[in-house]
């Protein structure tokens, strides 16, 4: 199985564990996604915008002695967008409802944004 398809499983298997997501995707830094699992076709522009926003959280967490980036969450009127590092090279963006219980939706993206580093830093060493 490559890194991509096992990506994509654990991004299905988050799904599953919260249903209050609307999608899930898995993009390198720079903005390319790596892994969907959405229901629209904005995945690109969505990892696009999470590069821009990677930057500006990467720089606030650094100048402002936070130390290394980790997660950036951003509510909106209709639910919620998070972000989480996956890795090294790589990060998870997750779109919710706004009913979602937040300290679960950290919980369980915390525990995938680790594995699909894993994933993916092992796909980059190979």
């Amino acid at each position: 199985m490559t890194a991509e398809a096992e990506v994509l499983g654990e991004l299905r298997r988050l799904r599953a564990r919260l249903p209050q997501l609307t999608g899930a995707l898995a993009a390198s830094a720079d903005g390319l996604v790596l892994a969907h699992d959405t229901v629209d076709g904005a995945a690109e522009s969505v990892a696009a915008l999470t590069a821009a926003a990677l930057g500006v959280g990467r720089r606030l967490t650094e100048s402002t002695g936070q130390g290394g980036f980790r997660e950036l969450l951003v509510r909106g009127e209709e639910g919620y967008v998070a972000t989480y590092a996956a890795g090294g090279s790589a990060v998870l963006t997750l779109l919710a409802e706004p009913r979602i219980n937040v300290g679960r939706l950290h919980l369980e993206a915390r525990r995938s944004s680790a594995r699909i580093g894993e994933l993916v830093d092992g796909a980059l060493n190979f």
